[in-house]
Order: structure tokens, then sequence, then C-alpha cells
């Protein structure tokens, strides 16, 4: 073969192989259970389920092929590989109502029923979905006492998760559908978490403990302080008006004899002289002596007064 004839079969070849390669990339097959977005220029244009499609080559048009009819499923609280399961602490780490600490191990089974929102509006759907399911198993638990998450109340939470998850995939769009919320376990922790948990917890029912005393003591003590306070007031007036009275008393007794002086000074002076005598003795007989006659004769101050 001349070197002439060589080379007239290179533009031949080049544009053959152009051609395979175009061939090639127009075109691409979407299995059983794909369903697979096309774009133009960024733009989603189409939209396309099973069989073989055409399409331009790249970077016209663009392809994403996604597993929409396959029940995915993402796991909650551990990993598992095969035969090896590791817990994930972050994720299964939940505070019950009454505060205790359970750790909560679930799965969550999902399909994609829209693969736009799917793709488009969330970075990474899957990490929406851990997130939404962490968020709303700890929103139920956390309000559920201890005794009910552990035993009767697993199927109940299932339920709640459930309806949550599906209100925050809906409010974002995230064209994930829910099919189940499986719990594996729910259980209290073990090992060094729990002791760290009682721990925190012991103090704190302590200082209730101490906070609750003090106001006991606080609550006996007050009303003991106010009760005597009160009865030292109440005793205060009850002297301050007896003194008051007993001086009114006086000044009476003053102005009535005084009047009675006025009237006839001897008289009242001689009894006043007598009431003094009665009071300083008064379980004494006392006889006053009349000198005017010769036979002496006595009289006893209280036959005096009685005259």
């Amino acid at each position: 073969m001349s070197t002439k004839q060589k080379i007239s079969w290179v533009p031949i070849a080049i544009i053959g192989t152009l051609v395979l390669i175009l061939g090639f990339n127009s075109t691409y097959t979407v299995q059983e259970k794909e369903v697979a977005l096309v774009t133009t220029f960024g733009k989603v244009t189409d939209e396309n389920t099973q069989g073989l499609h055409f399409k331009w080559p790249w970077p016209v048009q663009k392809v994403e092929k996604v597993d929409a009819n396959k029940t995915h499923r993402i796991e909650i609280g551990f990993r598992q590989d095969g035969d090896k399961v590791s817990t994930v602490g972050n994720e299964a780490l939940m505070i019950t109502g009454d505060e205790n600490i359970v750790w909560a191990d679930a799965i969550v089974e999902y399909n994609i029923s829209n693969v736009r929102n799917y793709l488009y509006n969330t970075d990474s759907p899957e990490n929406f979905l851990g997130n939404a399911t962490v968020a709303s198993i700890r929103t139920v638990i956390g309000s559920k006492n201890l005794d009910y998450v552990i035993t009767e109340g697993k199927t109940e939470i299932q339920a709640e998760v459930k309806d949550l998850l599906i209100a925050s995939n809906d409010l974002y769009n995230t064209g994930i559908h829910i099919l189940d919320v499986k719990f594996q376990d729910i259980e209290p922790p073990e090992g060094e978490v729990s002791k760290a948990f009682m721990a925190v917890t012991d103090a704190r029912e302590e200082k209730i403990t101490k906070i609750n005393a003090a106001e006991k003591h606080r609550n006996q003590v007050i009303p003991k302080a106010r009760a005597a306070a009160n009865a030292a007031e109440e005793e205060a007036l009850s002297q301050k008006t007896e003194r008051i009275n007993d001086a009114k008393g006086e000044v009476q007794e003053f102005n009535a004899i005084y009047s009675e002086y006025v009237k006839n000074p001897g008289i009242t002076k001689k009894r006043l002289i007598l009431e003094t005598i009665e009071k300083v003795y008064p379980k004494s007989k006392i006889f006053i002596v009349d000198s005017k006659g010769n036979t002496v004769n006595y009289l006893t101050l209280n036959d005096l007064m009685k005259k």
C-alpha cells in the first residue's frame, strides 16, 4: 500500500472512531427498578424508566440514574458490615421524659417517590433522612417515661416517629417516601456511659433534696418567727392598753379625790391618811386613842373606816 493510500485512510478512521464514541455516549440503559433523569445544559428536560434510550452526548445532555423503585434502608444508632455490628453513640443516645438515658437502635425503610426532588432539593438526602430520624426519635422518647419506653411503648413510639419523619420529608420536599420505622432495641446503657449518667443524675437528685430540705426548713421557721413577732406585738399592745387604762383610772380617781378635797379638805385629808395606813398595814390592828376623855378608848381602823 502506498503512502498516499495510507494517508487517505486516516480521516476515515478518525471519523469512524468519533462516530463510535458518539454512538456509545448517545445511548443509555435504564434497569428495571431505576429512573433516569436527563438534564440538558443543566436543566431537567426528561425522565425515563426501564429500557434503552438516546441522548445528546456530553456536555449537551447528562443522565443521572436513581434506584427509585427499590426499598432502601438507613441504620440509626448502629452500623452493620456483614456480621460485624458497631454502635454509633451520638445517634443511639436518648434522654427520656423523666430524665433517664436509653440506647435506641432503629432501621428506616424508604423508597424514592420523586426523583427530581430527591436529587435537587437537598444536598444529601440520606444525611437529611438520618438527621431527621434521630431528631424525631429524640422528640418522641423525650416525651415518655423510662418504664414505658423500655416495656410496652415500642410500637407506639415507632408509629409516632414515622409520623414525624413523614412530616419532615413532606415539609422539605425531599422526594423520599417513608415505608417503615423499626426499632431493634430500646434499653438502658451499660458500662461507663451508664456510670457517668448515674453520677450526674445522683448529683442532680442530691441538689434537689437539699433545696427541698432548705425550703421545708424555711417554711417551718418563717411561720414560727411571724407567730412570735405577732404574739410580741399583741402583748405589747395589750400592755400599752392596760397601762393607758390604769393611768386613766388613776387620773379619774385623783380627780374624784381632789373634788372631794376641795369640798371638805379636812375629812378628805383624814380619809387619805387612813387609806394609806390601811395599805401599809393591811393585816395589822390599829388602835386610835382619843385623848379628850379620861377613859382610854380604842377603835380598830376597820371600825373607824366604817364610820
